[in-house]
C-alpha cells in the first residue's frame, strides 16, 4: 500500500517513537493514548456549551459529555450519540474531546459522547451493554437533553464504530428510533479467524494499529466467557442486517481493519440497507483523530459531518 506523503511522514514519526503501547501497563497505555490524541488532534474548537453528566448504566452510572455548537439554539436538536475508539481498552471522554467538537461544529448538531466500561476489567460484551443502554436511556429521556428523538444518529471510530453498529442492530430489534449510523473504520469481526483477512496481513506492520497491537487488544478485550460469535462482539455475524438504520462506513487503505469494514458495508447493501462506503486509500487507522498532523483529516471529518447533517436534516 502506497501511503500519501503526509501520512508516510506520520508513520515515520510513529515508528520512531521511543515508547510502544504494547510495552506498557494498561493504566500507562491509557494515559499515553490520551496524551497522543491531544497532540494529534490540535486545539479544541469552541462550543457554545460543553457539559458533563452521568446516566444510569447496567453496572453503575455511565459518564456522558454533551456538546452544543454555536448557533444551535435552545430547541430540541438533531443529536449524534458518539462512542470513542481505543480497542475497548483505551479511551475516554477526554481522549476524544477534540474529534467530538470537530464533528459537532461541522454538522451543526448536538453531540453526546458516551463513556463505557473498558477491558480488561470488563471484557466484551460489557462495553456493548453500556452502549446499548446509554442509547436507550438518552432517547427515552430525550427532553432532558434537548434531543429531537426523530433525528438521532450514532457514530464512532474503530471500537466506537463497532459499538455504533451494535447499537444500530439493537435499535432495530427493539424498535427504537435511529436515523443513521456513521461507522469510522469499524472493527466488526473479533473471531480468531479474522486474522486471515488480507488487510490484516498486508498492513500488519503499519502503525498505529499493527498486528502486534491488535494481539495486545485481543488479550485484554476478551476472556473465556466471551463468545466472539455473539453479534454484540462481532456484529458482522448478525443473522441479518436488514432493517438497520442507513449507514456511512468509512474505511482507510493502510489499516488492518479495512477488509472487515468493507465487508460490513457490502453486507448492509446486500440486506437492502442504504449504505455509503467512503474509502480513503493511502491513509492509516486513526487518521480522523490527526487534525493537527494530516490535511486529509479535514476531508474525512467533512465526509462524516456531511452524512450526519444530511441524515438529520428536518423532514
Amino acid at each position: 500500500m502506497t501511503l500519501l506523503p503526509e501520512v508516510q511522514a506520520v508513520v515515520d514519526k510513529l515508528n520512531g517513537a521511543e515508547i510502544s503501547f504494547t510495552d506498557l501497563t494498561v493504566p500507562e497505555a491509557r494515559q499515553l493514548y490520551v496524551d497522543t490524541l491531544a497532540r494529534s488532534g490540535g486545539e479544541p474548537v469552541a462550543m457554545d456549551a460543553v457539559e458533563d453528566h452521568r446516566i444510569p448504566g447496567p453496572a453503575g452510572d455511565i459518564a456522558i459529555r454533551r456538546y452544543r455548537p454555536e448557533g444551535l439554539g435552545a430547541a430540541p436538536a438533531p443529536t449524534v450519540i458518539y462512542y470513542h475508539g481505543g480497542g475497548w481498552v483505551l479511551g475516554d471522554l477526554d481522549s476524544h474531546d477534540r474529534i467530538c467538537r470537530q464533528i459537532a461544529r461541522r454538522c451543526g448538531c448536538q453531540l453526546i459522547a458516551v463513556d463505557y466500561r473498558l477491558a480488561p476489567e470488563h471484557p466484551l460484551p460489557a462495553s456493548s451493554a453500556d452502549a446499548i443502554l446509554a442509547f436507550e436511556w438518552l432517547t427515552t429521556h430525550a427532553a432532558e437533553f434537548d434531543i429531537d428523538p426523530k433525528r438521532v444518529a450514532v457514530a464512532g471510530d474503530s471500537a466506537g464504530g463497532h459499538l455504533s453498529a451494535v447499537v444500530a442492530l439493537a435499535a432495530r430489534d427493539h424498535g427504537w428510533p435511529l436515523a443513521f449510523q456513521a461507522l469510522i473504520y469499524p472493527a466488526t469481526d473479533l473471531r480468531g479467524v479474522a486474522r486471515h483477512y488480507p488487510s490484516r496481513w498486508r498492513n500488519r506492520h503499519t502503525p498505529p494499529l499493527t498486528a502486534e497491537f491488535m494481539e495486545w487488544f485481543g488479550r485484554h478485550t476478551t476472556d473465556q466467557a466471551t463468545d466472539t460469535g455473539d453479534w454484540r462482539v462481532s456484529p458482522l455475524l448478525a443473522g441479518s442486517l436488514a432493517g438497520v438504520a442507513p449507514a456511512l462506513v468509512l474505511t482507510v487503505g493502510a489499516d488492518v481493519l479495512m477488509d472487515e469494514g468493507a465487508l460490513y458495508a457490502t453486507r448492509l447493501r446486500d440486506d437492502a440497507v442504504a449504505c455509503d462506503h467512503a474509502h480513503f486509500p493511502g491513509v492509516i487507522h486513526g487518521s480522523i483523530e490527526m487534525y493537527a498532523w494530516l490535511s486529509v483529516t479535514t476531508a474525512m471529518l467533512d465526509r462524516v459531518a456531511d452524512a450526519l447533517r444530511g441524515a438529520l436534516a428536518p423532514g
